[in-house]
């Protein structure tokens, strides 16, 4: 299983949101190039980046610090984060990017994501993000009232190369993923899936392995580490790929 450490920036610098609220926000001192180098000096290969400033603007806004840490640290970067056209999905594959991350702009608009997927074959993860079962998107301020497992039936032949599947409730949180529902979404997704939102300790990390579901891809791990419940050493040990 592949372990994902999180990287949100805004503003230059590395943060973390409750539910992803803007106004419930914590600074880390640690810049976003710098976050990226530790991860690498304990051996982490993948690396999941949100540009919240893309997300509020729409705009590749960081783009020079994600080409930076490609290119410094050859990690394999999944970002996501306002990305709402093809340029922008251009912009990340040529700084380097392994994935790109599409949400809400693909979520609205399924002709997005069909020719994001046919224009850049096995580079394009999409981001479902619920509440109680139903899709959220901008900045999950705007409930939909489409059931997760709907929208996927729907796109589920594009040619998606990941899933990521969050629990608002839980993102934030460190009360533990909802295992159950990414569970749902492993077995109705013909790509593999991540499991994000809610890590809070390292058996978290080990019951995701205990699920030993071919389909379940890796695990993303934000705050936990930041306020240091999870220790890098640690995390690092439970490195597969």
């Amino acid at each position: 299983m592949k372990i994902f450490p999180a990287i949100d920036i805004k503003d230059k610098k590395c943060v973390r949101l409750i539910k992803g609220d803007f106004e419930n926000k914590t600074e880390y001192e640690t810049s976003p190039i710098d976050q990226a180098g530790k991860y690498k000096d304990h051996g982490f290969k993948n690396l999941h980046i949100v540009d919240l400033d893309g997300a509020l603007t729409g705009k590749t806004v960081n783009l020079d610090i994600i080409k930076k840490i490609v290119s410094k640290y050859d990690l394999k970067v999944e970002i996501g984060g306002g990305v709402r056209n093809l340029d922008s999905v251009h912009q990340y594959i040529d700084a380097g990017a392994d994935k790109v991350i599409l949400g809400s702009g693909a979520i609205k608009n399924k002709e997005f994501l069909k020719k994001a997927c046919e224009n850049f074959k096995n580079q394009i993860a999409l981001g479902l993000d619920a509440k109680d079962g139903n899709l959220s998107v901008s900045g999950w301020k705007e409930n939909l009232e489409i059931k997760t497992t709907d929208f996927l039936k729907e796109v589920n032949d594009f040619g998606l190369s990941r899933i990521i599947f969050t629990d608002i409730n839980r993102d934030g949180m460190k009360t533990g993923p909802n295992y159950e529902e990414t569970l749902k979404i492993a077995e109705l997704s013909n790509c593999p899936v991540v499991i994000s939102g809610g890590v809070s300790s390292i058996s978290d990390i080990k019951k995701a392995k205990e699920l030993n579901n071919k389909k379940i891809e890796g695990i993303i791990v934000g705050k936990a580490i930041y306020d240091g419940d999870i220790k890098l050493d640690e995390l690092a040990k439970e490195i597969d790929a």
